[in-house]
């Protein structure tokens, strides 16, 4: 579970224009290999405490009128491609930035 501060920092570095690329990955990393259990129950669960519950993979909950609910969590599969994406990118970054080092041009 991500600590209240953590949530509170990263905002405000959204906030101000000042998001990382490593926020980035580390928030798609979350939403890729998280655990659903508190979204679970959130739903299973009588009274259960928001202030304690991980919710940051659900998307979406709905209760019907005779009483089912139906719950919604992020994409992962999309997550994970988009991190993908990130690390393949890094990658070609780091491999530019080696051969510089080595005096190579490409």
């Amino acid at each position: 579970m991500r600590g209240n501060t953590e949530e509170k920092t990263l905002r405000q570095r959204l906030s101000a224009g000042k998001l990382t690329r490593a926020d980035v990955v580390r928030r798609l990393g979350e939403l890729a290999f998280g655990r659903a259990n508190d979204c679970v129950r959130l739903v299973l669960e009588e009274g259960a405490d928001l202030g304690k519950l991980d919710l940051s993979l659900l998307a979406e909950v709905r209760r019907s009128e005779k009483g089912a609910v139906e719950v919604k969590l992020a994409d992962r599969l999309q997550a994970l491609e988009q991190l993908t994406t990130l690390v393949q990118e890094s990658t070609g970054e780091l491999d530019a930035f080696l051969d510089a080092l080595r005096g190579e041009e490409q």
